[in-house]
């Protein structure tokens, strides 16, 4: 299959590489990032497009993806379908959505779970909006790149799903992250913390898969001195999205809300800004009750 590939950075980058091993033709583009090996380089992202079966985005924000797509969509032939990877706004992925099908293309909002990790293993979880038709052409690109993709509905069902996720997610780290300063500050191990809630009611991702607690648990970004894995500021990011969403929905959420608050000091008064979104549990050890 002929693919573009447009934003290679630490995700796209080896989600590109993956298919280009693969076997498929990939040409892709970006303003500052290598060329994964394998993939051939566009001078623009509309060149990426030109004779692509299949036109992957991943990209850092709503805006961007609409300034992109307007370039990209005339360049695309019809029958071809745009695949957006970006964590994006509900809007944006339906504008875009909205103007391919205007030009014959199939089109999907699909963004992802799993992180750098998962870009370079293939192991990706993708979130998916858009067509049937549409997410039967790009299901064997999703099958290389990831180990699930999930149709979730139409077009902007995929972000919804992510948002939804990330939401619980920011909450759930916040809480493990407490409960891990509460524990040291009442004397209980943290390996016996662990013990517990990993096989109790308190069981959860953020403890079991991707503790905060250095030598605790399974590897993660807490033994690596909270190096990202998936930085703060990107949770702040999916965060801020969830409560656009929720006040666009008119939804009562609290704890989002007051997860997005507690990210945005975090990462824009405190030290969060470049360190792993789990090492909130650093910042609570050293905090007292106010």
């Amino acid at each position: 299959m002929k693919v573009g590939f447009i934003g290679l950075g630490n995700m796209g980058g080896p989600m590109a590489a993956n298919l280009a091993r693969e076997g498929h033709e990939v040409t892709g583009f970006d303003l500052a990032a290598p060329m994964p090996e394998g993939v051939r380089k566009a001078a623009s992202a509309a060149e990426t497009a030109q004779g692509a079966d299949v036109v992957i985005t991943m990209l850092p924000n709503g805006a961007i993806l609409r300034a992109v797509a307007a370039e990209v969509i005339p360049a695309m032939a019809p029958g071809a379908a745009l695949c957006d990877c970006s964590t994006v706004d509900v809007e944006s992925a339906r504008a875009v959505a909205e103007q391919a099908a205007a030009a014959g293309l199939g089109a999907l909002d699909a963004p992802v779970s799993g992180g750098v990790g998962g870009a370079t293993n293939g192991t990706l979880t993708f979130m998916v909006g858009g067509s049937a038709e549409a997410f039967d052409k790009v299901k064997p690109l999703f099958d290389i790149m990831g180990q699930k993709a999930v149709h979730c509905g139409d077009a902007g069902a995929g972000q919804a799903a992510k948002i939804c996720n990330n939401m619980i997610l920011g909450v759930t780290m916040i809480a493990t992250c407490e409960a891990f300063a509460l524990a040291d500050k009442l004397g209980l191990d943290r390996q016996k913390m662990f013990d517990v809630v990993s096989t109790s009611s308190g069981y959860s991702w953020t403890m079991n898969a991707y503790c905060p607690a250095p030598g605790v648990g399974p590897a993660s970004p807490a033994d690596n001195d909270y190096k990202p894995g998936f930085a703060a500021e990107l949770m702040l990011k999916d965060l801020r999205l969830s409560q656009q969403a929720a006040e666009a929905a008119d939804a009562d959420t609290p704890m989002g809300q007051l997860a997005a608050a507690l990210y945005t000091q975090f990462v824009e008064t405190e030290d969060g800004r470049g360190m792993d979104f789990s090492a909130m549990l650093p910042r609570f050890e050293k905090r007292h009750r106010s």
